[in-house]
């Protein structure tokens, strides 16, 4: 058992297995039809946005915050090493949940939706949208930023200062725009607007 959970690959395999014995166990009534493909897209749309904004949550309340509590020489450590591997996880789960999500919005007739925030699709409209904008900072704004700010690429002293100052509000625009995001997502389905 310890085997699995010194790897990551590994308890995630196993988690992809436990889902698998619960569908065959209990799904026995279960028709794989479109409903049930739009439940699957949903799920993976639902693991990629956990992954995508849980990242975003961790750099705004646990590591900015940190920062400066740490010392100079410690900083290295989290400059090269632990930042450029979220960051790569972060941008990669953005761009999987936006993927799922306009799959999902297809298959659930939404995309319409999109260009005219129809009822009864409006609070999925705007939640698609603060997602498409979220996502768009993700890749265009935070990232391209966050490689001067970590010298991934090379720029002058004060460049990697603006560049980690931009990194960091941008980063604080898309926490406040995930919760509204996230209020519209479930208000959809749960009437809450």
């Amino acid at each position: 058992m310890g085997a699995i959970f010194q790897s990551l690959g590994r308890s995630i395999a196993a988690g992809v297995v436990l889902v698998i014995v619960l569908i065959l166990a209990v799904g026995t009534g279960i028709h794989y039809d479109h409903a049930w493909g739009a439940f699957l897209v949903r799920w993976l749309h639902v693991i990629s946005g956990v992954m995508w904004v849980g990242l975003l949550w961790y750099f705004n309340f646990v590591q900015i915050p940190s920062m400066p509590k740490i010392p100079d020489e410690q900083k290295p450590a989290i400059g090269k090493v632990i930042a450029p591997t979220a960051l790569f996880w972060f941008r990669w789960a953005a761009l999987a949940t936006v993927v799922t999500g306009l799959l999902l919005a297809g298959m659930n007739g939404y995309i319409g939706a999109l260009l005219t925030f129809a009822r009864p699709f409006t609070a999925i409209a705007i939640g698609m949208w603060l997602g498409l904008i979220m996502a768009f900072n993700v890749w265009f704004i935070i990232w391209p930023n966050q490689k001067k700010a970590l010298g991934i690429v090379a720029v002058e002293a004060d460049a990697k200062a603006k560049a980690a100052r931009l990194a960091m509000l941008t980063s604080r625009f898309n926490t406040m725009l995930s919760i509204p995001m996230l209020y519209c997502m479930v208000a959809q389905q749960n009437g809450g607007l």
